[in-house]
């Protein structure tokens, strides 16, 4: 079967995805760990592991999404649809929801260096990892509940979808759902992040640093804002227009693909 441009595209962005991401999330994997085995775990560490997490769970299940883009079908058991979908939008608000709280995390050093030294542990951080994981799991649990015993997997003349062609009550349950996460899981972190690379920018600029240590502390901050808008606003952008319109707009999974760069992005700041 002779793929689309638009097929075309998205299978060269999961592979070029999955070559980068993987050893990539792999190796920061790797260092964290050991750094944790070295020094003792810190909330930064925590934050980072659980990034690193929540990107390889990603990468693990593109090779599922180039084999349904490359024969346009769904080709694998009805049951592995819903495991599919769980693991790649909970890995995706997972990833939006630490990228916030490590950014805070740099905030707090930079505007509070002595208070926050203090009262900084890793079991608070692990108790927050564990609240922000469940918040993201609680709200894909409703999701996957409206399916109503269908998998997801639609059958549409001689292929199938997976999560892909909604009938109506099921949209009547997503649409609402996916405007929440859009508020909850990616505006408000988004503000936060915003809150806090701007003040940190600001502290930087106005402190006693050198100019390459200003330059440095400034494009760590930038860049991840810059990773958080790019990569996230596009799919949730998709959540706002789908409910205002009350359809499940077409260009969804185009804007999922910006969504996935946050792998081999993520690493680098």
């Amino acid at each position: 079967m002779r793929l689309s441009l638009k097929d075309g595209i998205a299978l060269a962005v999961y592979t070029f995805t999955f070559l980068l991401g993987l050893p990539a999330n792999l190796l920061v994997l790797f260092v964290y760990v050991r750094k944790a085995r070295k020094r003792g775990a810190t909330p930064n560490v925590v934050y980072a592991l659980n990034l690193c997490l929540a990107n390889l769970a990603l990468v693990a299940w593109l090779p599922v999404k180039a084999l349904e883009t490359l024969l346009q079908d769904w080709m694998l058991p009805a049951p592995v649809c819903p495991v599919y979908s769980f693991f790649l939008y909970s890995s995706l608000y997972g990833s939006c929801l630490f990228l916030a709280v490590v950014m805070v995390g740099r905030y707090l050093s930079i505007a509070f260096p002595i208070a926050y030294k203090q009262y900084r542990r890793a079991r608070f951080s692990c108790l927050i990892s564990a609240v922000l994981w469940a918040l993201v799991l609680f709200h894909l649990s409703i999701s996957l509940m409206a399916e109503g015993g269908a998998y997801f997997v639609s059958t549409d003349e001689d292929s199938s979808a997976c999560y892909d062609r909604l009938n109506p009550s099921q949209l009547a349950v997503l649409l609402p759902l996916r405007l929440e996460m859009a508020v909850l899981l990616f505006l408000l972190p988004l503000a936060v992040t915003s809150f806090c690379t701007l003040r940190c920018v600001t502290l930087v600029w106005r402190s006693n640093l050198r100019p390459a240590g200003k330059r440095r502390v400034l494009a760590v901050a930038l860049s991840t804002l810059v990773v958080f808008v790019v990569c996230y606003a596009p799919y949730n952008a998709s959540h706002v227009v789908g409910f205002v319109l009350q359809t499940n707009v077409e260009w969804r999974s185009t804007a999922m693909l910006t969504s996935l760069c946050n792998v081999f992005l993520e690493p680098v700041v």
